[in-house]
């Protein structure tokens, strides 16, 4: 078990952030003691919040980033075939993850595990999907239910109910069967190049729409094309994000709750699967 230790169809690309200091550890108050005549209350066990380090120093979950679940065309392309998983090929990685006793998370999971230490089940694994595809709801979905699975949907509001998309009403179930809905923002621009007029349009109107959608706080938010940069990181504190994703690039020193690292998963078997998230969450 995972337990805490002591002191895109897009192409993707990153880039190794500046080291910074980590920050301080936040211990929360304790509730004050009450006492009754027959015997005291005890004293609630602090929550310590941990800081950079710490989290740096835990062990990875496995994150697993999806795109398209479905066949190739002719038209495909070189470059956006890696962001294509035949749906026979998702069965079959979906299998391997049941049969080798993985047990998929959601980000609430996460972020405690993250910043408290609280165990995880065994062998945890996150299944992430992005860009509101249809085709996640029609063929993963079906696959992640017969085993019991739940997964986290970046949404792109910009496509909802548009042709080979998800609806508004897809979105809902998913989110009121127990899967996770995050922002991947209104239409796909690349965080690295906002100007103050982005954060508007890009990040608070996609998380007020989802939330009305969903009736939920959306807390969770994936970098499209897994881009990032120190500079975005406040603005997305302040709009609310308990926790974002990436891909490959290593996690910010100072804010690796913001620059959580995924893979993605092309047509892999599920040994090959299965072996990758072995050698690269450590």
């Amino acid at each position: 078990m995972l337990t805490g230790l002591s002191l895109t169809l897009y192409p993707s690309c990153s880039e190794v952030p500046q080291n910074k200091t980590a920050s301080t550890a936040i211990i929360q108050p304790a509730t004050k003691t009450e006492t009754t005549a027959e015997k005291p209350v005890a004293l609630n066990t602090p929550t310590i919040i941990a800081d950079a380090a710490t989290i740096l120093a835990r062990r990875e979950v496995p994150i697993l980033c999806y795109h398209q679940i479905r066949d190739y065309k002719p038209t495909d392309g070189k470059i956006g075939r890696p962001y294509i998983v035949p749906p026979a090929d998702f069965a079959q990685q979906m299998q391997a993850l049941a049969d080798s006793g993985y047990h998929t998370i959601l980000p609430d999971q996460l972020n405690e595990y993250l910043t408290t230490g609280k165990e995880l089940p065994s062998k945890p694994v996150m299944l992430t999907f992005d860009d509101t595809r249809l085709d996640q709801y029609t063929a993963a979905l079906p696959e992640l239910n017969k085993h019991g699975f739940k997964g986290v949907f970046f949404i792109m509001t910009v496509s909802l109910g548009r042709p080979g998309y998800m609806s508004k009403e897809q979105v809902k179930e998913l989110s009121d069967k127990g899967h996770t809905i995050g922002s991947h923002t209104w239409d796909h621009k690349n965080v690295k190049t906002y100007t103050d007029t982005d954060w508007p349009v890009q990040i608070a109107k996609p998380s007020k729409q989802l939330q009305e959608i969903t009736g939920k706080p959306i807390e969770y938010f994936a970098y499209p094309f897994g881009l990032w940069n120190k500079e975005a990181i406040p603005h997305l504190k302040e709009h609310g994000f308990k926790g974002v994703f990436q891909l490959y690039a290593k996690r910010d020193e100072s804010d690796p709750l913001f620059t959580i690292r995924r893979i993605i998963v092309p047509d892999w078997s599920g040994a090959g699967l299965i072996k990758t998230m072995r050698n690269t969450f450590k």
